[in-house]
């Protein structure tokens, strides 16, 4: 899984609150490993100032602790860049803020043909790096999590969820959404480009429609798979529905 890693001071910020946390709570790192599904490598390492933090790794961390582990005054708001860079559209913080959140993602299974599929995704912006980022978090085949960067060019109007490893992409293409509220993104549809496994070790190209919903509009998520008898499906089938529906994706045969 490509990754965004937090940067200098903000970076530094977590892992001495995570090290607070442990101290206070009497917990063994083993043990916040397990709470965060992470692994006792991976946060050895990061508290030892041996690997960054990732984006992906501090959200687990936060969910499994039940508190804030970032903070916005990491970096100096004079020096930290307010700008993306061009490659991903050139937009200003103050112009995206309205996206940041956590998202209840939806799209059909690929394993159970019939079941849609949820988990959930956070957008925000990573002070250092100068642009917004992604991480999913709370999926079933948690090897598979995706993270990266978000680009949203002006040209298109659209927004882009990108994972990048060696190489490799993974792509969501999502419309923006016709209402925002505030504090609340909207709900944003669009295409999602993997790949699947096929037979053996074969990677297929796959694509399916998917929708993005703030958590703010969700009573109780379902998270994982969701049958047809699942008291959730009605809805979250209406939601998906609408990528096509109402035109923010098409796809031809």
């Amino acid at each position: 899984m490509s990754d965004v890693e937090l940067i200098g001071a903000e970076n530094r910020v977590v892992g001495e609150r995570v090290r607070e946390e442990l101290a206070r709570r009497r917990l063994s790192r083993q043990a916040l490993a397990d709470m965060a599904k992470i692994s006792l490598s991976t946060l050895e390492k990061a508290l030892a100032g041996t690997r960054p933090f990732t984006l992906a790794t501090t959200i687990r961390l936060e969910e499994a602790l039940g508190t804030a582990l970032r903070s916005t005054a990491a970096a100096p708001a004079a020096m930290a860049p307010q700008q993306a860079p061009d490659s991903m559209g050139a937009y200003t913080r103050a112009a995206v803020h309205w996206i940041e959140g956590t998202y209840l993602t939806l799209r059909p299974s690929f394993s159970t043909p019939g079941n849609l599929y949820t988990y959930l995704t956070t957008i925000r912006w990573i002070d250092e790096a100068g642009h917004l980022g992604f991480a999913e978090t709370q999926r079933q085949d948690a090897h598979f999590e995706q993270a990266g960067h978000v680009s949203m060019p002006n040209l298109s109007g659209h927004i882009y969820l990108v994972t990048n490893e060696a190489g490799q992409y993974r792509l969501i293409m999502l419309g923006r959404p016709s209402i925002v509220r505030p504090s609340m993104g909207g709900t944003m549809y669009g295409i999602l480009t993997t790949l699947q496994v096929g037979q053996g070790s074969q990677l297929v190209p796959a694509a399916c429609p998917v929708a993005l919903v703030s958590l703010d509009r969700i009573a109780e998520p379902l998270i994982g798979s969701v049958p047809p008898d699942a008291a959730q499906f009605a809805e979250y089938g209406e939601l998906l529905a609408n990528a096509t529906r109402q035109d923010y994706a098409r796809f031809h045969l």
